[in-house]
């Protein structure tokens, strides 16, 4: 049987799952410590306890909503577009991406009827959501990924 592997979520995703559910046994009459919560978190994620899972995962920010060589679609200039990923780099503790596509099919990023400039690499920062921080005159987004 093939297993399908799951990035494993931050340790602060963890610890708020650990508080959820110490408060729902609360709720229904089990109190629990919050450190016995981060150990039935940990066991049912499949580790021996809550300090093997703490150094597997280390101290990483959030799993980022892009990786390298997926394929994305969105919007360029508002043409849509289709694209593999062919560089990232986090930063701002992972709230913004500079992101590099290959896009599939070259798009004419000119308006002019006379004049035509295809591009078929476009690099761009975006936010978690991918929508670049760089605007159109109109005000929208360079870039808008559907993540």
């Amino acid at each position: 049987m093939n297993s399908v592997k799951h990035p494993l979520p931050s340790i602060d995703t963890i610890k708020s799952r650990a508080k959820i559910l110490r408060a729902d046994l609360a709720a229904s009459n089990t109190p629990i410590s919050h450190s016995r919560s981060l150990e039935l978190i940990s066991h049912h994620m499949g580790f021996k306890d809550w300090n093997t899972l703490h150094v597997k995962i280390g101290n990483r920010p959030e799993i980022s909503p892009l990786m390298l060589g997926s394929i994305v679609t969105g919007k360029y200039l508002g043409i849509p577009i289709s694209g593999e990923v062919v560089g990232l780099r986090a930063f701002g503790g992972g709230s913004r991406y500079d992101v590099s596509l290959h896009l599939a099919e070259p798009v004419d990023v000119s308006k002019f009827d006379s004049f035509s400039a295809f591009r078929q690499r476009i690099r761009c920062t975006v936010d978690r959501n991918g929508h670049a921080y760089s605007k159109t005159s109109n005000g929208q987004p360079h870039l808008v990924l559907d993540l």
